[in-house]
């Protein structure tokens, strides 16, 4: 079964929310947490909460995912909180959203 991450066109390119799990064993994609729009695909980071460490990991993680510059990633709201909504500047919502389900079909 392929979980679906809705992820929403935007001016600058696409958008998807993300929930992270700092402090984790292993940088990963862990599944999907809530339903329909608020679904938000869940990762684990490595990294702790601290200074920014746990937001530029999850950026270095969605740009190697997604096979893009880092500097493409944008955390737009949620910087502090567990809850993000994540930015791809440069890709369609089609395209973000086809390379997240190849990826968490791989965890499955």
């Amino acid at each position: 079964m392929t979980m679906r991450v809705p992820v929403r066109a935007t001016a600058q390119g696409a958008s998807f929310l993300v929930r992270v799990a700092p402090r984790a064993s292993r940088t990963a994609i862990a599944g999907m947490t809530g339903e329909g729009d608020n679904a938000a695909l869940k990762i684990a980071l490595q990294a702790p909460p601290v200074d920014g460490r746990a937001n530029a990991a999850l950026t270095e993680f969605l740009a190697e995912v997604l096979g893009t510059a880092p500097s493409a990633i944008e955390i737009a709201s949620g910087g502090r909180a567990r809850t993000k909504r994540v930015v791809v500047r440069g890709r369609s919502a089609a395209e973000v959203a086809k390379a997240l389900e190849t990826a968490l079909s791989r965890t499955q």
